[in-house]
C-alpha cells in the first residue's frame, strides 16, 4: 500500500456487490429485501440509472475515476479491499494504492453526490500532505 504524501493519479471505487446479471439482479432484490448496501452504489446512481450529477462531477475532477464491482477488481485492489473493506475509494499513486474515502466515509454521505464531492476534495488534499 502506497505511504501517505503521494499525489493521486486515479481513482477507483469499488462496490460492496458484484457485477454483471446475476450480480446486478442479486443486489437489486437484495435491496428490495433490505439485506444488501452499498453507500457508494447509493452515490453513484438513483433507484433505475447512473446519476447525471455523478458524471458532471466525475468531468470536473483532476483525475480519472473508474468504478469496478467485488467480482471485476484488478488483484492490487483485491488486495487493498481485503485491507479496507468495500465500498471504498482507493487512489493509484506513484507508490501504489492508498485509501481515499472508507466505507464508514462513504455510509456518512448519505447518498449525496455533492456531499461526496467535498468529502472527496478534502480527502485528496490529506492524502497528497501525507
Amino acid at each position: 500500500m502506497a505511504q501517505h504524501g503521494s499525489t493521486v493519479t486515479e481513482l477507483v471505487g469499488v462496490y460492496h456487490a458484484d457485477g454483471g446479471p446475476v450480480g446486478e439482479a442479486k443486489y437489486v432484490f437484495g435491496k428490495l429485501l433490505g439485506t444488501a448496501h452499498c453507500a457508494l452504489c447509493d452515490i453513484t446512481h438513483s433507484p433505475v440509472r447512473r446519476k447525471p450529477a455523478w458524471d458532471a462531477m466525475v468531468d470536473r475532477l483532476a483525475v480519472p475515476v473508474t468504478l469496478v464491482h467485488l467480482n471485476e477488481m484488478t488483484a492490487d485492489v483485491a488486495r487493498a479491499v481485503a485491507d479496507f473493506g468495500s465500498p471504498v475509494v482507493l487512489g493509484h499513486s506513484a507508490d501504489g494504492l492508498v485509501e481515499v474515502l472508507s466505507p464508514e466515509d462513504l455510509e456518512a454521505l448519505d447518498g449525496s453526490v455533492d456531499e461526496f464531492e467535498a468529502a472527496l476534495g478534502a480527502a485528496l488534499e490529506r492524502v497528497s500532505a501525507g
